[in-house]
């Protein structure tokens, strides 16, 4: 009966140590769990299209994640998306008034984020600035209508 207890309380702790697996991961994949912890500064990028992308999705430079996505609205007098990015604030007064901000799909049909990619002009962004140089999402439904379209004409 004793051995059956033990038995009973390790299959507990076993299925215990996967649930709390499963949710760690769950949070990894989702992009939950991976916010940009202690001091941020602001900055703004407009864009024609903005695809998929949404807030708390991740920003990188050189491939590192540096930020985050903080919200999403639409400019009501050029008709463009407004990101808000929050980044670390050790790039704060470090990125070149010419950084390009694009957005970026990882894999085929994978989430969207936004890439930096910085310029050499010896001039900073600074808090509240604006990236003026963006380029839209590349969304895969308007690329398939225009090669049905090309394929109808020839």
């Amino acid at each position: 009966m004793k051995r059956s207890k033990m038995m009973e309380f390790g299959v507990g702790l076993f299925m215990l140590a996967g649930i709390l697996g499963l949710v760690f991961l769950g949070l990894r994949v989702s992009g939950l769990g991976n916010g940009i912890s202690g001091e941020t500064f602001t900055l703004y990028a407009d864009f024609a299209n903005i695809g998929g992308l949404k807030p708390r999705s991740k920003v990188t430079l050189a491939g590192v994640q540096v930020g985050q996505v903080a919200d999403v609205e639409l400019d009501q007098e050029w008709f463009e998306a407004r990101v808000t990015l929050k980044l670390d604030a050790d790039l704060e007064g470090k990125l070149p008034r010419d950084t390009t901000a694009a957005i970026l799909t990882s894999g085929l049909l994978g989430e969207q984020y936004l890439g930096l990619s910085v310029g050499g002009d010896p001039d900073t962004l600074a808090n509240g600035d604006t990236i003026r140089d963006t380029q839209q999402a590349l969304v895969l439904e308007e690329l398939i209508q225009q090669f049905v379209s090309n394929m109808v004409r020839e």
